[in-house]
């Protein structure tokens, strides 16, 4: 029986994708100035992760408490990976506040609704690709802010010297910044079906679901995305101008 899938998988697949990986590295190493190892390790993390993740949504497709508990997991991984983007050597623990904050009113919302099922693969399907958009816009916010601010810093203490509050000079200067880390998701929404067809849209349709009503359910996870990433962004702006990353200078 021939795999039901959109790609051709077999031998040649791994190949490509050691190809695949190889070339990326190279351009992060010569092109870009990096490291072979971070690419490499990222490489190696998706593969091991994803083998893992796939044989514990076998375990827990019929069970949305175990499927709340794998959610539960990726947040605590979002926040981490976010937060060490955005303050390494501060509190990035931090980075849990504008995930939740995009995330569980959007989410919550669209179970009150009856729009999401209290299935587990659907809470894992459509919760995981909020966690994940909130996360991305975390970081970018997070890290074009603290760059701007510590790139302008002459401007924050010119605005604290005019009887501006700390919060306020520093918000003078982060909040033209913060909407551009919500761009990608924009961008994502506006050309959705005219330069990409999302993932859950081409799976229902592979799965063999009515198109309009795949259309759909990707319409509401790309709308949903935005409110969570307007929202993230809006909170990753709250906490860098408050130093919610790293103390105020006194």
């Amino acid at each position: 029986m021939p795999d039901s899938t959109l790609l051709n998988l077999g031998p040649a697949s791994w190949v490509l994708l050691a190809v695949l990986l190889l070339g990326a590295a190279a351009v992060w190493r010569f092109a870009l100035s990096g490291g072979f190892r971070h690419v490499f390790a990222a490489g190696i993390r998706a593969l091991l992760q994803l083998a893992l993740v796939a044989l514990i949504i076998s375990r827990v497709s019929g069970n949305p408490l175990l499927a709340l508990l794998l959610v539960a997991v990726m947040f605590a991984v979002a926040t981490w990976t976010s937060g060490r983007r955005v303050a390494q050597k501060g509190r990035w623990w931090m980075a849990a506040l504008p995930i939740a904050a995009g995330v569980l009113p959007t989410g919550l919302l669209m179970f009150a609704s009856g729009v999401l099922p209290a299935d587990a693969l659907a809470l894992i399907a459509v919760l995981g690709q909020q966690i994940g958009g909130a996360m991305a816009t975390t970081t970018v916010a997070g890290r074009r802010i603290e760059a701007e601010l510590s790139t302008r810093r002459g401007e924050v203490e010119a605005g604290a010297a005019l009887g501006f509050t700390w919060p306020q000079a520093r918000m003078l200067i982060a909040g033209p910044v913060a909407s551009e880390a919500v761009l990608p998701s924009i961008d994502q929404a506006r050309t959705a079906g005219t330069v990409t067809l999302p993932g859950a849209f081409v799976g229902l349709i592979l799965g063999g679901a009515d198109p309009f009503s795949a259309a759909l359910v990707q319409l509401l996870v790309l709308i949903s995305l935005l409110l969570v990433n307007t929202v993230a962004a809006w909170t990753t702006l709250q906490l860098s101008a408050r130093a919610g990353w790293r103390p105020l200078p006194r």
